[in-house]
């Protein structure tokens, strides 16, 4: 069997690139020139924000057309998981809410977590600038949609300007390009994640509808057996993912929101490499020597056993010299924003638009807060904050960044999108009226945010100077 598949690879055409040692099948790179070109366009920041916006105007479409129905309908519809006598019953909104998002909060968990080891977090002097202006971005948004809802039910809606869609914002950023300086960009990025450890926050004390002791110590055990996992140097990805689905079912029994699992699983997550570069290079050399002496032997590796081995031993060595953190986020980043972040959008975006009552809408209360807190609100608790820690010397800008960039990123901090639907859904779960309104209100305002953040970034701040040519 060996010969003939041998005899059989001997028969195909393979040509031989410039480099030694590297052949290609006729068709190969031309399956090369297809898939690499969209391989980096999926793996860009922007992608998520251009497929949420996709899929929202689908969701959008699909509310309002005849299938609008039929759209209701999936999305209310029941779903059951039953294993012997345990039973789970929850409507598919509740699921994609409660269960399916657990997964973008535990790679939002992760990138807090990186940004606070090694990132834009990791120094108090550079974080705190970020740090301040998130800080502004949650308050001034919660007064203004106070000032327009001060009790009532309408009132716990409080929370839906607060947060700050980073897809969207950063997809905002890429579309001016060298317009901006670099550093606006990570000063946005570091903004945005603060702001999402501030959500959390809001989630996590003012969102609980009632707490069941007994199941909240229990989801308290199984967070401590994660913590003993990390201390240990458990590596792998397994154990953490069986513990996280316990910890998921005991927060959802006990009234807090599920969600939570994901950050509270990523913040377990190592993120120390077992290898340290020395010791890599070290081993990875003396498996090179073995792989060279191997291939003077055999150079199939299907025939070939210690190649095998060989190329076994590399593979875990290679695991072993990456951090754990940083290999979750980067496998998880794509199906969340592939398909969580879309199954959320596409759950949640379509809202119903009564055509004829659209001056109502946009005077309606819950509209006007949400409005002002995204458009309004975010802008100038942003800047003034940011304004009054330079003033007082707490912070200094970035370079090449000014004080009109940071008015742009306090109106794209309005663009609230997916967190803000979120709260919304938490914030009025029985009341289809209200939350109508509150999506409504996020729609609009993102959308002036976005269009007045870039036009002013583009026309009204001051370019960044070329430092030299690409090569």
């Amino acid at each position: 069997m060996d010969n003939r598949e041998a005899d059989h690879e001997r028969r195909q055409p393979a040509v031989k690139d410039s480099r030694e040692g590297r052949f290609f099948y006729p068709w190969e790179r031309t399956l090369d020139r297809l898939v690499t070109p969209f391989e980096e366009f999926i793996h860009r920041q922007t992608t998520s924000g251009m497929i949420l916006l996709a899929t929202s105007v689908v969701a959008v479409v699909l509310a309002n057309s005849p299938f609008r129905d039929t759209y209701l309908h999936l999305t209310h519809a029941p779903v059951a998981f039953q294993i012997g006598g345990a039973a789970l019953q929850m409507s598919w909104l509740h699921l994609v809410n409660e269960g399916l998002m657990v997964f973008f909060f535990f790679v939002v968990g992760l990138e807090i977590k990186r940004e606070i080891r090694v990132g834009e977090l990791s120094e108090p002097r550079k974080a705190l600038l970020p740090a301040i202006a998130a800080m502004g971005g949650m308050l001034g948004p919660a007064v203004f949609y106070w000032l327009s809802n001060p009790s009532g039910e309408a009132a716990r809606g409080w929370g839906i300007p607060m947060a700050t869609d980073i897809a969207f914002c950063v997809s905002a950023l890429v579309l001016l390009g060298r317009q901006v300086p670099q550093a606006l960009t990570i000063f946005l990025v570091s903004l945005a994640i603060v702001d999402d450890i501030g959500a959390v926050i809001v989630i996590a004390i003012f969102y609980t509808q009632s707490v069941h002791l007994p199941s909240l110590g229990w989801a308290a055990a199984v967070f401590a057996v994660l913590v003993v996992f990390n201390l240990s140097g458990v590596r792998r990805g397994l154990p953490y993912a069986l513990t996280g689905i316990l910890l998921w079912l005991f927060l959802l029994k006990s009234g807090i929101h599920a969600t939570i699992t994901g950050i509270l699983v990523a913040f377990c997550i190592p993120a120390r490499a077992h290898f340290s570069p020395n010791l890599f290079c070290s081993s990875l050399e003396e498996l090179i020597a073995r792989y060279r002496g191997s291939c003077g032997i055999d150079e199939n590796v299907l025939s070939n056993m210690e190649l095998q081995s060989v190329i076994n031993r590399m593979d875990d060595e290679i695991r072993l010299a990456d951090s754990p953190l940083r290999r979750m986020e980067d496998r998880m980043h794509l199906p969340v924003a592939l398909l969580v972040i879309p199954i959320f959008a596409l759950t949640n975006a379509g809202i119903e638009m009564e055509w004829g009552s659209i001056e109502a809408t946009l005077r309606h209360p819950v509209t006007l807060g949400v409005v002002s807190g995204l458009f309004l609100g975010k802008m100038a608790g942003i800047f003034l904050f940011s304004w009054a820690g330079i003033r007082l010397g707490l912070v200094s800008l970035p370079t090449a960044v000014t004080i009109r960039h940071v008015l742009g990123v306090g109106f794209l901090g309005g663009i609230g999108f997916t967190m803000s639907i979120f709260i919304a859904e938490l914030s009025f779960p029985g009341d289809p009226e209200f939350l109508r309104m509150a999506k409504s209100g996020i729609v609009l305002a993102s959308l002036l945010s976005a269009v007045t953040g870039i036009l002013w970034l583009r026309f009204f701040c001051s370019k960044p100077l070329p430092v030299g040519r690409d090569v």
